[in-house]
């Protein structure tokens, strides 16, 4: 055979192995997921704060979690929670009825990673109490519905669950995440949250809120 045919031989040769080692590497390297929406910039974030109505917090009266129906049905046989697990998530396999049956969770939150959809809450940045007390308590229920399960704002976000309870409804002046490197975007998407949704602040939460902005 012709040298130059040897060589041609070969050098298809590689280029095969190669192009199969490389679809090998895709095959088995992690499948991450899109992030929760990102927060507006710790600048704009600032200007959204200083526009907001500062108020005291109104009353509970009358709060339930039912006025905010959650989860809803986003797609298919997925509802919200599942949704946001799968974006949240890496290598989130599910089940014919869109349930999380593996795959692994990172919290910013804490830090921690988890790998049974069970250990994992979805928080609502903004509480439903928070909202109720800070102006929607005087929405429709069509409104407390999509604020409850909004995917376009960073309002959703999968968390551990234990440290999701700690929070429950309290504000950035009585809470903030325990790994300190989140704070300054957790700070960026409750203000985006809130200017969104026309949501009042009180004054201590309003306090914190600029002091982590600052920081940014």
């Amino acid at each position: 055979m012709p040298l130059g045919k040897v060589y041609a031989r070969r050098a298809a040769a590689l280029a095969s192995s190669a192009a199969l080692a490389l679809t090998g590497l895709l095959a088995s390297a992690p499948t991450a997921q899109a992030a929760m929406p990102t927060p507006v910039s710790a600048s704009t974030a600032r200007t959204y704060l200083a526009s907001l109505t500062v108020k005291a917090e109104g009353s509970t009266t009358g709060y339930s979690r039912s006025l905010f129906p959650h989860w809803i049905t986003q797609s298919g046989t997925c509802n919200t929670r599942e949704t946001v697990l799968k974006r949240d998530g890496v290598n989130v396999v599910t089940d014919s009825n869109c349930a999380s049956i593996s795959g692994s969770w990172y919290s910013p939150y804490d830090g921690a990673t988890w790998t049974a959809a069970s250990d994992v809450d979805i928080d609502h940045v903004i509480p439903l109490a928070e909202a109720w007390r800070s102006g929607a308590s005087s929405w429709t229920t069509a409104q407390r519905q999509g604020f409850a399960n909004d995917l376009t704002r960073p309002q959703l976000i999968a968390v551990t669950d234990n440290v999701n309870q700690a929070k429950g409804d309290k504000d950035p002046a009585k809470w903030m995440p325990p790994r300190t490197a989140y704070h300054c975007t957790y700070a960026r998407a409750w203000v985006h949250v809130k200017y969104h949704y026309n949501l009042s602040v009180d004054s201590a939460e309003k306090s914190a809120l600029q002091s982590v902005l600052n920081g940014c």
